[in-house]
């Protein structure tokens, strides 16, 4: 495992006290790390709920200390937090960026996009028990239960990712493209991402795209 996983990057920036209280907290009473990450997942999970339609790319808003206070998040934005909180408790963690295609995804998100491929889809890895696990922190339970997939839970055991299928059998997710693991966010391949796979929506020079 490498110690890159552990230090303090521009967006993974768990120096700042604020997050170190945040994750320290969410952990009390916590023995084992696979506790510890439970909880830290679970938090993230269900205290952000999932917000795809309001962007803010702008690098200092996505470093974890300024997502912390969020009211809402996106699968990057959650991904970030996530890895940041891990690593404030001494957890290994790192990002992880995918394209995957949402086939019940809302109408309103598929006509802004015009499909139904998710690019840049952000999850977060962690080492435990010697072993990498990757971990979806996007879809809060309430809206789980509103799509009709199962919440995705960790048990330390195996990977909790957005599942291929609801349900009720129906196809729900399949994965397309891996861009890989980072230790911090790959912010230029992020922007490159979306402008080639999205080239209809202009990202305006103040980088806050409102798709509401």
């Amino acid at each position: 495992m490498n110690d890159a996983y552990l230090r303090t990057t521009y967006f993974i920036d768990h120096d700042q006290t604020e997050l170190q209280d945040r994750a320290n907290d969410i952990v009390s009473g916590q023995v084992s790390d696979t506790k510890k990450c439970i909880a830290l997942f679970n938090h993230v999970r269900d205290h952000y709920p999932y917000d795809p339609y309001h962007l803010d790319l702008r690098p200092q808003t996505l470093r974890a200390s300024n997502l912390l206070n969020r009211k809402r998040a996106y699968c990057i934005e959650k991904a970030i937090l996530l890895c940041a909180l891990l690593r404030a408790v001494n957890i290994p963690a790192r990002l992880h960026f995918g394209n995957v295609k949402n086939h019940i995804a809302m109408d309103k998100i598929i006509k802004i996009l015009n499909t139904d491929v998710l690019v840049f889809h952000g999850c977060t890895e962690v080492f435990l028990n010697n072993r990498w696990f990757k971990l979806t922190s996007a879809f809060n339970s309430a809206l789980c239960h509103k799509l009709g997939v199962p919440v995705l839970e960790f048990d330390g055991i195996k990977d909790a990712v957005f599942q291929q299928f609801t349900a009720d059998g129906d196809v729900f997710m399949e994965y397309l493209e891996e861009y890989g693991c980072f230790d911090d966010l790959p912010y230029a391949k992020m922007l490159s991402s979306f402008k080639s796979h999205y080239p209809h929506i202009a990202i305006p020079e103040n980088l806050v795209l409102n798709l509401a």
